[in-house]
């Protein structure tokens, strides 16, 4: 009995210890994961606030442009008896820079409020979503990994090689294009462990986004879309939804 006294008597103060250290692993695991998994609300609030930044700029652009419209009209000579003279060059270019400010200011308002309806739809599926949905950067890893899947058909499928050579080819330009989208978005795709920001969660998905339409562009300039269908079977699968027809 003696030995297990001493044993308590040296080492009483692990028991807290452990507890506490178990008590921040636990709530460590516990934010991590929540932060994962609103990672694509926490991605849209970072768009809104650049939106809104870019939007500041916009207007503060406008009313420089406004103000050379205003100079520039001021030191246009005064036309004498009726005279109609011509608008100096200074003038027109005043004129055109203050047109482009009030289209660029009017389609930074657009994306603010684009941005923030983005919120309020993601806000609603971050609410009626549950533990055992796939995390955001999970959706979009799968997704990148479904668009190069389906660019390996291209690559292992003997007969899609041989209907469709430029799909291989990059001295087509729309091939060339996908490569490089590929080689970006490989570029910007996160490792496992590593924790994923907002924007680059942002800048990931944006790559993953042109990466589609960079292969869907692809295919289309090689002709798969209006390909007999006895040209793009592939293999077992060649009654799957989603391919070309």
């Amino acid at each position: 009995m003696e030995p297990i006294l001493l044993f308590l008597a040296d080492w009483w103060w692990a028991a807290p210890t452990a507890a506490a250290l178990g008590g921040a692993v636990y709530a460590g695991v516990t934010t991590r994961s929540r932060r994962a998994r609103r990672l694509e609300l926490d991605a849209a609030r970072h768009e809104e606030r650049q939106a809104y930044l870019a939007l500041v700029d916009a207007k503060a652009r406008l009313r420089h442009a406004r103000s050379n419209a205003i100079a520039a009209r001021a030191e246009e000579p005064s036309p004498l008896l009726g005279a109609v003279l011509p608008t100096t060059s200074a003038a027109i270019e005043a004129r055109r820079q203050l047109s482009e400010a009030k289209r660029a200011e009017r389609a930074a308002s657009l994306t603010l409020r684009a941005t923030r309806t983005r919120i309020k739809a993601v806000q609603a599926q971050y609410s009626a979503g549950s533990r055992s949905d796939p995390l955001p950067i999970d959706r979009l890893t799968s997704a990148h990994d479904g668009i190069n899947a389906r660019w390996m058909d291209y690559e292992t499928d003997p007969a899609l090689a041989l209907a469709f050579p430029q799909m291989l080819d990059s001295r087509h330009p729309a091939t060339l294009a996908f490569f490089r989208a590929q080689r970006e978005a490989g570029r910007l795709r996160p490792s496992q462990r590593e924790r994923v920001t907002p924007q680059q969660y942002v800048e990931y998905r944006a790559a993953v986004h042109a990466l589609a339409a960079a292969l869907e562009a692809a295919e289309r300039q090689a002709g798969v879309f209006g390909a007999p269908r006895a040209q793009i079977r592939r293999g077992p699968d060649r009654d799957a939804p989603g391919r070309p027809q």
